[in-house]
């Protein structure tokens, strides 16, 4: 019984990892680019339309949509081989497009992989026919039937959640600071960029518009605190990262910088649980800082560029750099020794998923 349950583990977790080795060098390229076209062409590099800095930042903006129908297409192509591209890219869009964010697109993944699989075995045609199933039969039920399931299962739960989330926080704006903070810093952190993350940024840049800027330096802050904490975490116990996660942290640290979480989504997947807690914690007790210190940032956007336009910059610094080692201190206790078996497996993702594997390998 064990064993079988250990087996279904290792196998649910192979395919995660597969489909993070196919996802991180699309999050690389694209997180750099909007990293160089904020560089380039400041904060307000989104309305400088016809500039280079926002085609550079257009390029990475597009690049980063793709990251969920990506990785859904990969996992389910991990499970079912050719046939799940297809429809896992479909659902993933649908992922993408329902704002269920990267972890609707791993369940999106593993759903189509394995009603792919159901369809190869219980749907059966005449000979002469079997030639339609990988170019008609399976593409079409495959992405009607989980398109319809992510639809009905996964989309209405989530525009539930975001309405009742965003009718709390501002239901609180008149309470403890602290507590909206706190509340309002985990949010910011919980899924690096998904619905969580989308419903707070809505949030705050809505107090924005009305003159409140507290909010959106506490969303700043739990963007940047998982990259910059996960980075301490490597650098106090490195024995604790294997050698694709020390890869991975090389292009998050800089993304990070820039407000972009997502760069540690590669790492996060691996060891969610663990990774989640440090930095929700790290994240909650600076956004109370924050509210607490009355930090307030005016601008929506920007990374640490624009910290010197902030109400109290150093106080937002301060906040930064304690919940950092609040959530790096954490991880480093949190998160067990790498293994030779991590290690193997990465080299064997490394060596059987090269560039023109990610694009040509469909046997």
């Amino acid at each position: 019984m064990h064993t079988k349950a250990n087996n279904t583990a290792s196998a649910i977790k192979g395919h995660l990892l597969t489909g993070i080795s196919y996802m991180i060098p699309l999050i690389v390229a694209s997180g750099l680019c909007i990293a160089l076209g904020q560089i380039l062409g400041g904060m307000n590099v989104s309305k400088a339309e016809g500039t280079i800095p926002y085609m550079i930042n257009q390029i990475g903006g597009w690049g980063m949509g793709l990251v969920v129908p990506v990785i859904c297409a990969a996992i389910a192509y991990s499970i079912s081989d050719r046939p799940g591209i297809v429809p896992g890219l479909i659902v993933g869009f649908i992922c993408a497009q329902i704002n269920a964010g990267f972890i609707g697109g791993m369940l999106g993944g593993f759903l189509v992989g394995y009603v792919v699989i159901g369809i190869k075995k219980y749907v059966k045609l005449p000979k002469s026919m079997q030639g339609l199933m990988p170019i008609l039969v399976i593409p079409f039920l495959a992405t009607l039937m989980c398109g319809l399931c992510i639809f009905l299962i996964i989309g209405q739960p989530i525009v539930w959640l975001q309405d009742s989330l965003t009718n709390m926080l501002e239901s609180m704006q008149g309470g403890s600071k602290f507590t909206l903070g706190a509340i309002l810093g985990m949010m910011a952190t919980f899924d690096f960029g998904g619905p969580v993350n989308k419903t707070m940024s809505l949030f705050a840049d809505g107090m924005l518009v009305q003159g409140i800027y507290g909010p959106e330096a506490v969303k700043f802050v739990g963007s940047i605190i998982p990259p910059l904490g996960i980075t301490l975490s490597y650098f106090i116990t490195k024995n604790k990262y294997t050698q694709s996660e020390k890869e991975a942290l090389k292009a998050a640290f800089p993304m990070g910088i820039c407000m972009i979480t997502e760069g540690v989504i590669p790492i996060a997947a691996r060891d969610l649980i663990r990774v989640v807690t440090s930095c929700v914690i790290g994240s909650a007790i600076a956004g109370g800082l924050i509210m607490i210190w009355g930090v307030e940032a005016p601008v929506p956007h920007g990374g640490l560029f624009v910290v010197p336009l902030f109400t109290h910059p150093w106080l937002f610094c301060i906040s930064l750099l304690i919940g950092s080692v609040i959530c790096g201190v954490t991880l480093s206790l949190l998160k067990k020794p790498v293994t030779e078996a991590d290690e193997d497996f990465d080299d064997t993702e490394n060596d059987n998923v090269s560039y023109d594997d990610i694009v040509f390998k469909v046997e």
